[in-house]
């Protein structure tokens, strides 16, 4: 091959200027689109293959200039985005997004280390444990679950809380098996893996079925209360039907904050029963964890410290982007012990002496996240973050309100966080109309859900940016599209 003519790789790399010039254009471009987000119509109107017509089949044999790729933003990308932090989107729960956290990926980027071990990037790996002491404290965990305890415990910033459901049922999963070996030597992991029985309500995370799947065992949906509560009296019905059975329960997922309806399970309840039968209890709080900031809402966590790990998502109410779940483990070393393969490229001499994060987690590589945290704890503080919280709750609490004093309508459930369920009186029809027509008018975005067979509304608050006005106007479009529909009934 003859290379003579080949240009060197820095003459065609974008050098420091340029670079500078597209960063401040795109931080010009990002705080416009954030500030101005109310504008834009909250829901796509596009169809599925929009984007392909809009750019080339092929890649470009020569570099193109970045204002070029600026000026496509809002030809390729926006008509095809569902605005997630528009004050008008109230579908799913919210995912955050803030300034400080913004810039910390930023950092995280430039950075662009794997901190797979300590010696990969002894900050990634020290800032994660301390940012997690500090988080700990400020939601009031026990402090066996903290690293800054002196004992095994610590925290580790997970990518998502379906990860960590896997993890930690990975772990009780290592650690059962072991437990089980030494009461019946003569039984192989093929056979203890096929008696293995875990637990969640029928009201858990799909993840949390999902995570039963991919750890090969058995994933028994226990039925919630009236109030659609976990209750520990069932988790310990269903123990003991198993047990004469010959089954092992080994694992059991207690939802704080769940997602059709922001229920919480009985902690307080379920974690002593799994203490009592050798059941590893997984706390799942993914979006209500961040409330327990607020020292009013921690008594929903009570019975907190019965519980092998728990975990809530940052990234999805205290203003810390995507991706940043966090998890604590009173004994890591069953989940080390689990994901423990340490190839001779990995090791490294300080080994023991602070934690190598890839033994924590499914995948090995992981970016600099704990940037997030530190960056958004310390500009905000926490009375500004409490206060972000309790805004939310205040704003569910003015569309409870609203909706209260409409005779057409009704609450599904106990208004909980930022979560209001609600539908129209009569059949499930009527609402599954109500839905379509709001969405169809695309000034808002809600989804439903279904429990017992109730079809209903959730209206979470999402936005950041939300003020009283927006509650107003999303409370007006679901009125006026109610109208409609039920004038069309008549």
């Amino acid at each position: 091959m003859d290379c003579k003519n080949t240009k060197p790789l820095e003459s065609i790399d974008m050098e420091a200027p340029e670079f500078k010039d597209f960063a401040k254009s795109m931080v010009d471009y990002i705080a416009n689109y954030l500030e101005n987000i109310r504008d834009r119509p909250v829901l796509p109107s596009v169809t599925p293959g929009y984007l392909r017509p809009l750019i080339p089949e092929n890649a470009p044999d020569k570099p193109e200039n970045w204002t070029d790729v600026m000026a496509d933003i809002e030809r390729v990308i926006m008509p095809g985005v569902t605005h997630w932090h528009s004050p008008r989107f109230h579908a799913y729960f919210p995912t955050a997004n803030s300034y400080p956290a913004i810039v910390a990926d930023m950092l995280s980027g430039a950075i662009a280390c794997i901190g797979f071990t300590w010696i990969a990037s002894p900050a990634c790996t020290e800032l994660e444990v301390v940012m997690l002491d500090w988080l700990g404290k400020m939601i009031g965990l026990p402090e066996e679950f903290l690293a800054c305890s002196g004992g095994k415990a610590g925290g580790v910033i997970q990518g998502t809380a379906s990860e960590a459901t896997l993890v930690a049922l990975l772990g009780a999963k290592a650690k059962t098996i072991q437990r089980v070996k030494a009461e019946h030597p003569d039984w192989d992991d093929n056979t203890i893996v096929s008696k293995l029985i875990a637990y969640s309500s029928n009201q858990a995370h799909s993840s949390v079925e999902r995570a039963g799947l991919l750890g090969g065992v058995r994933m028994r949906s226990l039925k919630a209360d009236e109030n659609l509560q976990l209750r520990g009296e069932t988790l310990e019905e269903a123990i003991k039907q198993d047990l004469a059975e010959g089954l092992i329960p080994f694992y059991a997922v207690a939802t704080l904050g769940t997602t059709n309806t922001c229920a919480f399970d009985r902690l307080d309840e379920i974690g002593p029963v799994g203490n009592r039968y050798n059941v590893w209890i997984h706390v799942d709080a993914a979006y209500a964890g961040s409330a327990f900031i607020c020292p009013e809402y921690r008594p929903l966590m009570k019975g907190i410290e019965t519980a092998d790990s728990f975990n809530f998502n940052p990234h999805k109410w205290m203003l810390v982007n995507f991706d940043c779940s966090a998890m604590w483990l009173k004994d890591p070393n069953w989940v080390v012990n689990a994901f423990n393969v340490d190839p001779l490229y990995l090791k490294h001499d300080q080994q023991g002496s602070a934690p190598d994060y890839r033994h924590w987690q499914i995948p090995l590589g992981r970016r600099f996240r704990a940037l997030k945290l530190w960056f958004v704890l310390r500009l905000y503080g926490v009375e500004n973050l409490q206060a972000h919280i309790r805004r939310h709750i205040g704003f569910a609490q003015q569309f409870e309100e609203s909706c209260r004093k409409d005779e057409r309508f009704e609450i599904f459930s106990k208004v909980q966080m930022g979560l209001v369920c609600f539908r129209l009186k009569g059949a499930n029809e009527i609402s599954e109309a109500l839905l379509k027509r709001i969405n169809g008018r695309g000034k808002i975005h809600l989804v439903p859900s279904k429990v017992n067979d109730t079809y209903f509304l959730r209206m979470a608050v999402c936005s950041r940016f939300t003020r009283p006005e927006d509650m107003d106007i999303s409370w007006n479009e679901v009125s006026e599209a109610a109208t409609e529909v039920l004038n069309e009934q008549k």
